[in-house]
């Protein structure tokens, strides 16, 4: 920034312009400048280049006051942790290079998501992804604090269970629904491609039914067209297919808990899911019993979700996801 400096013509005296609270000292960037630039990344997506573009600065200039800035509004304020009752838990890729660590922990404020009286709050971010970063940070908080917490809501990573249960033995871990789905939705894409491989022995190809219909067996049945429908009824006629047919209805079943109204009857219909796949699938359904044993293994923590209806790790996904434009 620039600063005007005057002279008395009658003594000679000389002082420059008083920008103390206009800019902090020795810096490039006015505090306004500093806001507008924290918002541009923030609100508006742009890169630190773009940033940097408007008011003439350097990349490294522009990305230390930003930094800084963040660092000042929202780690340096000790009232963010005031109220929170639950707590959701990600990872999130912020370097793609090969320096560094690649990921970061991000822990977001759900309360208000869950009371729905606003939207989640980003609370801290963490370099790091494993059990003893997520612990680490967690017990750095206050007893008090800690005391507090009802419900963390994670994926299925299981290093974050395991720290919270250990750091926070009075919260309910909470498998949120987002990952549960995408699990599996995962094993019905693994098997349509191991079908595939087996029939054709390649990829899928553009006629090729079981790729066609790739995007369709991820529709919820209720969603589905006429013209669906029909794809579907074709594909699942087809006898080699019918690993796929058997996924694909353990998928829409999970899909149909989740969705239904009635919490108690959606819980219900979840557990015979978990149940069913527990033992008995055979062989040939290899991704239903990778599916089964993820979901045993971490069952409580599915069910928890209707129990705690409305406690869902989707913001602690939205804000990550948001935070990579």
């Amino acid at each position: 920034m620039r600063i005007r400096r005057y002279r008395c013509d009658h003594c000679g005296h000389r002082w420059r312009e008083d920008t103390t609270t206009a800019a902090p000292e020795r810096s490039k960037l006015s505090r306004g400048g500093i806001r507008w630039a924290l918002k541009a990344l923030v609100i508006d997506h742009l890169s630190i280049a773009r940033v940097a573009a408007g008011p003439g600065v350097a990349w490294h200039t522009a990305n230390d006051a930003v930094l800084a800035e963040g660092k000042r509004l929202l780690i340096d304020d000790p009232s963010r942790f005031d109220g929170v009752k639950v707590i959701g838990v990600d990872e999130h890729v912020w370097r793609h290079t090969r320096r560094g660590d690649k990921y970061i922990t991000v822990i977001i404020d759900l309360t208000p998501a869950r009371d729905r009286t606003g939207p989640a709050r980003l609370l801290d971010m963490v370099e790091g992804r494993s059990k003893a970063v997520f612990k680490a940070w967690l017990e750095a908080r206050p007893e008090q604090w800690k005391t507090g917490i009802e419900v963390v809501a994670m994926d299925g990573f299981a290093g974050f269970k395991t720290a919270a249960s250990e750091a926070l033995p009075g919260a309910v871990a909470v498998m949120d629904p987002f990952h549960v789905v995408r699990l599996a939705g995962d094993g019905l894409d693994d098997c349509r491609r191991r079908i595939q491989q087996e029939l054709h022995k390649r990829q899928g190809r553009e006629d090729d039914p079981l790729y066609k219909t790739r995007r369709t067996l991820h529709t919820g049945i209720n969603l589905l067209t006429e013209h669906q429908c029909e794809r579907l009824g074709a594909l699942f006629a087809h006898e080699k297919h019918a690993a796929v047919e058997a996924t694909w209805e353990v998928y829409q079943t999970m899909v149909a808990a989740y969705r239904h109204r009635d919490r108690a009857a959606g819980e219900a219909l979840m557990s015979s899911v978990i149940t069913s796949l527990t033992s008995g699938v055979p062989d040939l359904l290899s991704e239903l019993g990778k599916l089964g044993r993820t979901l045993n293994h971490r069952a409580a923590d599915v069910l928890a979700f209707f129990d705690r209806l409305g406690t869902s790790n989707g913001p602690t996904e939205a804000i990550c996801e948001s935070g990579s434009g």
